[in-house]
């Protein structure tokens, strides 16, 4: 299958596979790559760094030998990486692979990287120390009702939108204001123009893989299991060495601090694992909350191989 059989125009067609943690999301993004001539570019906000693969449930070697990775294993733990970076990366990952005619596969559990590359990000803009300590001082001296007057006057979208008592966003679109001369509102439409021509851009096929909440949850377990019996104590130990510090925030992730509470003596093995266990299974369910709500998400179990490669394969059908 070609590039041009994949694209309509200069449409990339691309397939993002989202769920949640354990879920198998792996498995069967390496079997759909395959089959369809794809690289996968991790969508998954840990797998980006270096030194962190057992707690990260990060591809084996042999993986990604099966089918080309990108976006894995390139951040240093130390470095600031965020969905601004992300949306960039990525971006450029797509039509490296488009361009070697091949399908790129979005893959991952990290909804807020999906939402930044398809839907867009506010830039937000540096607001300098003197704008936020006027605004500051208006909202102390002259209350929240005085700042809703004041944005209603130069941003009559924003003022409709924001309850005259919420001081946080009231002092945001007056910052924004003050820092740039253009409206919030406008900064948000200017998003939402760019988003359009990003769908002009990409046609996206999105999955998404689900299981009965006990089957999920035994999964998890699995999965602290493994990190176990892989040596995630060892790879923790081997970061701190290196010096990485406890206070991260790649090293305050899931299975990372739990680690660092043991080492540091702060919580025995068994509630280490216990809690691990418990704090993964609250991050599935975030992530199931936010996919969730896109109605544009085709939902399977991760047994039904099958039924996710016939829609696939209709997706590129003319």
């Amino acid at each position: 299958m070609t590039t041009k059989e994949k694209d309509i125009g200069q449409i990339r067609k691309i397939v993002v596979l989202v769920g949640p943690t354990a879920i198998g999301k792996t498995e069967l993004s390496l079997a759909v790559a395959e089959e369809f001539g794809g690289e996968i570019i991790s969508m998954d906000s840990m797998q980006i760094y270096k030194y962190m693969d057992i707690g990260t449930a990060k591809p084996t070697p042999g993986e990604r030998r099966r089918v080309p990775h990108h976006l894995v294993d390139f951040v240093d733990p130390a470095e600031p990486y965020h969905v601004g970076c992300y949306v960039a990366d990525a971006r450029s990952a797509i039509e490296q692979v488009a361009a070697g005619n091949r399908l790129p596969m979005l893959v991952g559990g990290t909804g807020l990287y999906m939402r930044g590359l398809l839907d867009g990000i506010f830039d937000s803009p540096a607001i300098p120390r003197e704008i936020r300590e006027n605004v500051l001082r208006l909202l102390q001296e002259k209350g929240p009702d005085f700042l809703h007057r004041e944005l209603a006057g130069i941003d009559p979208a924003s003022a409709a939108r924001i309850h005259p008592h919420d001081s946080q966003r009231l002092s945001r679109a007056l910052e924004i204001w003050q820092a740039t001369g253009i409206a919030w509102s406008r900064h948000l439409a200017l998003q939402q123009e760019a988003a359009a021509q990003r769908h002009e851009t990409y046609q996206v096929l999105k999955i998404g893989l689900n299981c009965d909440r006990p089957l999920l949850y035994a999964r998890i377990n699995r999965r602290v299991e493994i990190m176990v019996e892989q040596g995630i104590v060892r790879e923790v130990e081997g970061l701190l060495a290196r010096g990485y510090s406890r206070d991260l925030n790649s090293m305050q992730s899931i299975g990372y601090r739990h680690m660092i509470n043991y080492i540091d003596g702060i919580w025995p093995w068994d509630e280490a694992l216990t809690l691990l266990a418990r704090d993964t299974r609250r991050y599935a369910k975030r992530q199931l909350t936010w996919f969730t709500r896109d109605r544009e998400i085709n939902w399977f179990r991760p047994d039904e191989a099958g039924p996710v490669r016939a829609l696939v394969k209709k997706f590129f059908s003319p």
